[in-house]
């Protein structure tokens, strides 16, 4: 309900900003608006702007900082007693005590517990009011600063357009400090990891086994480690699971993108389009579960006859599922693509007497190449990232085989299983998780640069 109030109260000061500002611009040309610089409305959105953007970087920077505030506020009520706890033993007691206090859920605590929730809920409590009484002042203040600038001559409409300006540069901002922290805690992660585990041993070993991590310090725990962190059989699942998937829905999804682009009637079109991307809709889980109880089982039975022996989690069953997963993102994008050549090549191409066939081959799918190649990069980007369906369909266990009929991993499933369990976050076993994404960060990046350089080599011959 809180939430729902704080929203409302927004929409009302931001409604009552931009009214109060529009009427100012109105009144003091006694309604004749042809005499002012700027049109009334960005008048309003100058209050909106002055008002309530100070108001929001205060908000935020008490959401980001109140808890440190509030932890500091806590630690010093409660004295020696809490000093002498070590230093996992007071984050677990102040993260416990500001959950119950959230919860209002006592039940049986200490007394230094109760000391604390006391002075979470009385900081909180006192700190939200003064908290609401800032805002409220800096949105009055700020309007009404704003209120009194408003003459005929005020530039507001560039005002307003600057303002939105920096809005745009700060968002892309977020998106590109986003894009950094993630590649650097993964960087700093593996130099943890690569501390323990020799890079090349980690890179090119054999054997795959973190389970028998040996946490131990010194030449010989490092020794012990490199021989089951050989991210070698991980790599080889991921690329033959990948590899088959691929296989599977560049020819159907290219195929079918020719054929509602050039062959088929708009009526079709209308209904096989809608239809071929419902695929991308439905979750991987229920991918998942339809290579494990009904792609599998009929490969298996399948082999049998044949005298093939394929396990009941293969990355054969794991990679056609996936496959068809994938098949939304190369037809939708090259459907798009095909579409989108000129149709002036086409008349020409059949000006110069080529049948429909060959004006695809030899006219249309060249000039649609740099955004082919692009749907495949996606697809196989995507393949690579995939998790739910391997880990139903191929299982978890690190064979280094080249057979799609036996069991294989991914790298993104062995991430998930090193994160789970209750290891220390510097163990090995943690560690090696972020080496492994660090890989897979640079496996795609790769992937894009590749598709850039191809889509800068050609569309120069077609633009």
């Amino acid at each position: 309900m809180q939430i729902w109030l704080t929203l409302l109260i927004v929409i009302a000061a931001t409604g009552g900003l931009f009214y109060t500002g529009r009427s100012r611009a109105t009144a003091i040309t006694n309604g004749d608006t042809t005499k002012l610089h700027s049109n009334p409305a960005f008048h309003g959105g100058m209050l909106v702007i002055c008002g309530l953007l100070p108001a929001t970087l205060v908000f935020l920077g008490w959401t980001f900082f109140s808890r440190y505030f509030a932890d500091a506020f806590v630690t010093a009520q409660l004295g020696e007693q809490f000093q002498a706890l070590t230093e996992l033993e007071q984050g677990a007691m102040l993260r416990a005590a500001f959950g119950i206090s959230q919860s209002q859920n006592l039940g049986e605590v200490s007394q230094i517990e109760r000391i604390a929730i006391d002075g979470y809920s009385s900081f909180f409590a006192t700190a939200t009011l003064i908290l609401q009484l800032v805002l409220a002042a800096l949105v009055l203040g700020g309007g009404f600063l704003a209120w009194r600038q408003i003459t005929v001559d005020l530039r507001a409409r560039q005002f307003v357009e600057r303002a939105v300006l920096f809005a745009l540069i700060a968002a892309s901002g977020v998106a590109i400090l986003t894009t950094l922290g993630i590649v650097l805690s993964l960087i700093f992660e593996s130099i943890n990891f690569f501390q323990k585990v020799p890079f090349f041993d980690f890179l090119f070993g054999t054997h795959w086994s973190p389970q028998s991590a040996f946490e131990g310090v010194g030449a010989d725990a490092t020794d012990r480690n490199a021989e089951v962190f050989g991210a070698i059989p991980i790599f080889a699942g991921t690329l033959l699971i990948t590899t088959i998937a691929i296989l599977v829905a560049a020819p159907i999804g290219l195929m079918s993108a020719i054929y509602l682009s050039d062959y088929a009637t708009p009526r079709i079109r209308a209904v096989a389009k809608p239809m071929l991307e419902i695929l991308a809709g439905i979750p991987t889980v229920v991918y998942g579960f339809f290579a494990a109880l009904t792609v599998a089982p009929f490969l298996r039975s399948s082999g049998e006859p044949l005298g093939l022996s394929v396990s009941s989690e293969s990355a054969l069953a794991a990679g056609l599922v996936m496959g068809i997963m994938i098949i939304p993102f190369v037809s939708s994008l090259s459907d798009d693509v095909i579409n989108s050549v000129p149709q002036s090549l086409r008349d020409g191409s059949a000006g110069l007497g080529a049948t429909k066939s060959e004006t695809i081959r030899r006219v249309i799918l060249p000039a649609a190449l740099p955004g082919i190649v692009s749907a495949l990069m996606l697809a196989i980007s995507r393949a690579i990232g995939e998790t739910m369906i391997v880990v139903k369909a191929a299982g978890l266990s690190a064979n280094l085989t080249a057979n799609p009929l036996e069991a294989v991993t991914t790298v993104t499933v062995q991430i998930v299983t090193l994160l789970v369990g209750d290891q220390e976050f510097d163990s090995a076993k943690t560690l090696a998780a972020f080496a492994l994404g660090l890989v897979l960060f640079c496996v795609t990046l790769m992937l894009n640069i590749i598709a850039l350089r191809v889509i800068q080599k050609y569309r120069e011959q077609y633009d």
